[in-house]
């Protein structure tokens, strides 16, 4: 089914200029257009349309997603009460006993999260557990190489200390690629910078809605 994703704002990246009352046309996994919504509309009128509040973008690249989810224990709801929400690390993670006792549920939450702020694609390196990169692939993200310099603590926002959108997203948007998408509820990219990722609202993988938060 093709789909026009539109925001006030589209920020197709690749050195691109933002393009206000953009759109992006989605023919199942692929981007076909994207550009003014006028034009896309007018090029796709049988499209179903989806528009979304702020800022449209390239889907975010999370280059520590095998850490994460290998070293953080990301809680059930019914445990908020007892553990919190925030990913369990350190200590914490310790106290909890065994990893069969908790992986799996807590892999399947920490991609869940990761598809809440917007990432479309997570780095592995080949020496990641196997496992791993399956249920990355299952949960939709695109897997890719890992960053040439990792280190430091990871974070689960993907936006964190980045200077620019460019250096979050693992691709501008082209025609004829993956349809990797991600809107966030912010006016503008130095908006999205300093609210960081918690403002997605919605998450396109591979075409697919993902996450929808209204």
């Amino acid at each position: 089914m093709l789909t026009i994703h539109t925001a006030a704002l589209l920020l197709p990246g690749g050195g691109r200029a933002p393009v206000a009352d953009g759109a992006v046309a989605v023919q199942d996994a692929v981007t076909v257009a994207f550009g003014r919504y006028g034009d896309v509309a007018a090029a796709h009128p049988a499209a179903r349309v989806r528009r979304w509040p702020g800022v449209l973008t390239p889907g975010l690249l999370q280059p520590d997603a095998v850490r994460l989810l290998e070293e953080s224990y990301f809680p059930d709801p019914r445990e908020a009460d007892t553990l919190g929400t925030a990913p369990l690390t350190g200590e914490e993670l310790d106290a909890l006993g065994p990893d069969d006792t908790w992986r799996a549920g807590s892999v399947r939450r920490g991609l869940h999260r990761m598809l809440r702020q917007g990432t479309t694609a997570a780095a592995a390196a080949p020496t990641a557990p196997p496992a791993l990169v399956t249920a990355m692939r299952r949960s939709g993200l695109l897997v890719v190489g890992a960053p040439s310099h990792p280190g430091g603590t990871p974070r689960l926002d993907p936006l964190a200390g980045a200077e620019a959108l460019a250096g979050a997203t693992a691709s501008p948007l082209t025609v004829g690629g993956r349809a990797d998408l991600a809107a966030f509820d912010v006016p503008d990219e130095g908006a999205l910078l300093a609210a960081g990722a918690a403002s997605c609202v919605a998450t396109i993988a591979a075409g697919r809605l993902v996450y929808r938060g209204r």
